[in-house]
């Protein structure tokens, strides 16, 4: 059963759908109006859903869990993102632990969701924080969320402070500083502020960074000119006969191994201005393709 499954049976569920309500608190003040689910219950629900592939089954489940999602949600008030959008992540979460849910591992299944539903808050979290995102690898996301609870003042750590939380958390003392910085910065407009005429606000990024790299559309002219005269060169190469092509490739595109027109003469038994003769002609041939 995948979660698009038990999300369409919750939708289309009997039972009344906390999503329908029209506001947040509405929503909360619902979840928790729903009844906790008994150990006898709950695995027996469990066992419905797993060995029958039961979506009522799972619909209880969810519907009877959803309260926790809110409690896990609050926790992360502090990063400035919507509660709503928490919970939401959050019951996607809820609904992947109860498809993996074994009622025989003798746990409630609150205790197993717990862990889904924080890594789907954590995903949002990470990708919403910031338009760069600021926790790529598994010491910086473990930094990301633990290191503004190990802070015990404001402002920067000290070096007492930051091997602390370095051996506390299992990470290298450049990784907490680089973290710490990245937590203590904000993003910026790259172009200008939307008061253009505050003659006081500091300049946009965009008036002092730089880039030297290339335009793209002139980059993308630039290749679609060499290939177009690539093509003419192949063309114009299929327009001589085999002693011109020869000549021209052996002594203007084989940079590896260019020769002389003493040599070419010795090999074709002609004199060395024969063969200049050749090659002029077969250039001038050639420049037709170009010129036209």
């Amino acid at each position: 059963m995948t979660n698009l499954a038990m999300s369409n049976a919750l939708v289309s569920s009997s039972l009344p759908i906390p999503s329908a309500l029209g506001s947040l608190d509405a929503y909360i003040g619902a979840v928790h109006q729903i009844p906790v689910l008994s150990v006898e219950d709950e695995q027996a629900l469990a066992r419905r859903l797993r060995d029958h592939d039961d979506l009522n089954a799972a619909q209880e489940l969810v519907l009877s869990h959803l309260r926790f999602v809110v409690h896990v949600a609050r926790g992360y008030n502090g990063y400035g993102l919507p509660l709503g959008d928490l919970i939401q992540e959050g019951n996607i979460g809820l609904m992947k632990a109860i498809k993996r849910f074994d009622p025989n591992i003798g746990v409630r299944l609150v205790s197993f969701a717990v862990h889904w539903i924080r890594a789907e808050m954590h995903e949002f979290i990470l990708k919403n924080w910031r338009i760069v995102k600021v926790a790529t690898t598994k010491a910086q996301r473990k930094l990301f969320f633990n290191l503004r609870k190990s802070k015990t003042r404001l402002g920067w750590l000290n070096a007492a402070e930051v091997r602390a939380v370095a051996a506390d958390l299992n990470v290298s003392e450049r990784e907490v500083v680089e973290m710490e910085s990245r937590l203590s910065g904000r993003d910026i407009g790259f172009d200008l502020s939307a008061d253009e005429d505050d003659e006081h606000a500091p300049p946009a990024p965009a008036a002092y960074l730089m880039t030297h790299e290339e335009d793209p559309s002139q980059a993308y002219e630039r290749a679609d000119s060499e290939d177009n005269q690539l093509e003419l060169l192949r063309e114009g190469l299929l327009q001589l006969d085999a002693r011109s092509r020869d000549i021209i490739k052996r002594r203007w595109l084989d940079a590896d191994s260019k020769v002389t027109l003493q040599d070419l003469a010795t090999e074709y038994g002609v004199s060395a201005e024969r063969i200049r003769q050749v090659e002029a002609n077969a250039l001038k041939k050639m420049k037709g393709l170009f010129v036209a």
